[in-house]
């Protein structure tokens, strides 16, 4: 709602509210059966939030009942979030079909059990299958160890291109009470752009109006990013704060954006996640990207 207000959009409060459930729609149980991988977000004990990746074949998502899915999958030990999730915790979790185009948010609270994760829910409700660029799952090659490839407080040079060039990342963000929620950001690449080795920004574009992830952004400015290498399955995982610019100057240097989203990185993990992710084909780009106005030359 304060975001709502600071964007001119509360009156569509009352409008928008009806739409988080409380329980899983109908056609929850097939869509999740077809899924291969879900972002999940949350914060750790010291108040910093990731974003991670956890990846099954078609199945490991299933539905238990109108308020519970299990989820057939668990962090691999070096996530930043696997010791988190071996107990109970608040998280938000995204289900997205990208051959489809289609996504469902389903934020609650996950038990771990023996074999995974069992998510209760608080809050689902679908988005609109704007930015998301089509791809689909390609047979995943010769199976090697999951492992870190690094970590550090700044961004190489490897993954600040990987960041230029991406037209996907997933956001994570939590309220100040600590209720999660992930949610999924796209263009056409280089929509998200590394100013410096610890300072990303991206253009916010037009969506729904019910601004749940800036919503959080605005009382608590803790948050995570996950960009994954869709051919060779690894995720680079930034932890830090963002800050949301609502002015229209600033907006304006990027067609199409309403807003901007400035983020200061504190850490960064980099995971080759070559045994259990996929590899995707070469995105479809949605129809719906604006085009992407070359990069300022002062970095700004």
């Amino acid at each position: 709602m304060a975001a709502q207000d600071l964007a001119g959009f509360r009156e569509s409060a009352d409008r928008l509210r009806p739409i988080i459930g409380e329980s899983l729609p109908q056609g929850a149980a097939g869509f999740l059966a077809e899924l291969r991988f879900l972002v999940v977000g949350a914060a750790t004990p010291d108040g910093q939030v990731w974003a991670s990746v956890l990846y099954g074949e078609p199945g490991f998502l299933h539905v238990l009942g109108s308020r519970d899915v299990y989820i057939g999958a668990r962090p691999t030990k070096v996530d930043p979030l696997a010791a988190v999730l071996q107990q109970p915790t608040l998280v938000g979790t995204l289900a997205i079909d990208l051959p489809n185009r289609r996504r469902l948010r389903i934020n609650g609270r996950v038990t771990p059990s023996q074999d995974g994760l069992r998510l209760s829910v608080d809050q689902a409700y679908g988005n609109c299958p704007k930015y998301i660029q089509r791809r689909s799952p390609q047979k995943t090659g010769p199976a090697r160890s999951t492992r870190m490839v690094s970590e550090g407080s700044e961004l190489t040079a490897e993954q600040r291109r990987v960041i230029d060039t991406a037209d996907t990342f997933f956001v994570a963000s939590t309220s100040t009470a600590g209720d999660a929620d992930a949610s999924h950001r796209g263009g056409n690449p280089g929509f998200v752009r590394s100013l410096s080795a610890d300072r990303i920004q991206w253009p916010d574009y037009e969506g729904n109006t019910m601004l749940m992830t800036l919503g959080n952004l605005t009382v608590n400015p803790a948050a995570g990013l996950v960009f994954i290498d869709w051919q060779r399955g690894a995720t680079v995982q930034l932890t830090g704060t963002a800050t949301v610019n609502w002015s229209a100057h600033a907006a304006a240097r990027f067609p199409g954006a309403e807003r901007t989203v400035e983020f200061r990185v504190t850490k960064v993990i980099q995971i080759d996640h070559s045994e259990d992710a996929l590899s995707w084909s070469a995105p479809q780009y949605s129809r719906f990207n604006p085009p992407v106005a070359p990069a300022a030359s002062d970095g700004s």
